[in-house]
């Protein structure tokens, strides 16, 4: 069965110490082109990543993203309040309040109306007190939420390509019905080009210079010419070959696009080799839904 191309995957886990989640987003693409958005300190995975989707999507333009977050309340132990700034900030008023002489609210009082005589803790040495929290989540734990946005995508792929697979063959089923068109005409076509050349065959060898042997090599030639016998057998033979490919369970994109150049090709010649209108008719409309397989080609894996 044929896999699209377009896919979506989206994965997510909350613990009490980190919100993550893995979206994957997949388009049309010749090849495999990815684009990787990870958090900081899993930098380093990137390679892994990168070759586990090659291998699992094989092609397509691919976008992931792994957010990671965790609560404030985390990094301050479950309280909105630090408990260690507020107690020093206290032992310090208190000490100041004894060296001066001053009450412990007349001290405070002083110290919120001088500029500059309060400093809060420095941001960094927060931001370097929760960065250990990060790294406390391993990768082997954050690993089965790729492979869960992963199968999801892969999931919506499958269904994507149920619904091409079916649209795919109603043309080739389409084709074929055309091609039963033409074996049913092609009888009265010939019996039409013979009929124009015994018309002219009586003037023709009425001429002086008329040379037998040379108007049976000509007559040969162009009923040649006009056979379209082999090409009606292959154009066959490639559509049944199509359904079949069709069918495998590895991804066929590239092969059916090759079968499809190849039932082109047959449908060009027989369109050359026609020489009749109604047969040509049936030629337009084959190359209509062939067109339609093309275009759909370009969405499968």
């Amino acid at each position: 069965m044929l896999q699209s191309m377009t896919g979506y995957g989206i994965a997510t886990r909350e613990t009490d110490h980190y919100a993550a989640t893995v979206e994957i987003k997949s388009l049309n693409s010749k090849s495999f082109d990815l684009t990787l958005r990870l958090p900081r300190f899993l930098q380093d995975k990137e390679l892994e990543i990168r070759n586990l989707l090659a291998k699992s999507l094989v092609r397509g333009k691919v976008n992931l993203n792994l957010d990671f977050a965790r609560p404030r309340a985390t990094a301050t132990g479950g309280s909105i309040v630090n408990e260690a700034a507020v107690r020093a900030a206290c032992q310090e008023l208190q000490a100041l309040s004894l060296r001066t002489g001053l009450s412990l609210e007349q001290v405070t009082a002083v110290a919120h109306a001088l500029p500059g005589s309060l400093r809060l803790p420095a941001a960094d040495a927060t931001a370097a007190a929760a960065e250990p929290l990060e790294t406390e989540t391993s990768w082997d734990e954050l690993l089965p939420l790729l492979h869960e946005a992963l199968e999801r995508l892969h999931e919506f792929r499958r269904a994507e390509g149920r619904a091409l697979t079916a649209e795919i063959l109603g043309y080739v089923e389409h084709i074929s019905r055309l091609l039963a068109e033409v074996e049913r005409h092609d009888p009265s076509r010939v019996a039409q080009v013979r009929q124009r050349l015994q018309s002219h065959l009586a003037d023709i060898s009425a001429n002086e210079h008329f040379n037998s042997i040379r108007f049976e090599q000509e007559i040969l030639h162009y009923i040649e010419k006009l056979d379209i016998a082999e090409e009606k057998v292959r154009l066959g033979n490639h559509l049944r070959y199509f359904i079949e490919t069709a069918h495998l369970p590895e991804p066929t994109g590239k092969k059916l696009a090759f079968i499809s150049q190849e039932i082109g090709r047959e449908i060009n010649t027989i369109g050359s080799k026609a020489n009749d209108s109604a047969m040509q008719h049936l030629v337009v409309s084959m190359k209509e839904e062939l067109e339609k397989i093309k275009e759909q080609i370009n969405n499968i894996l």
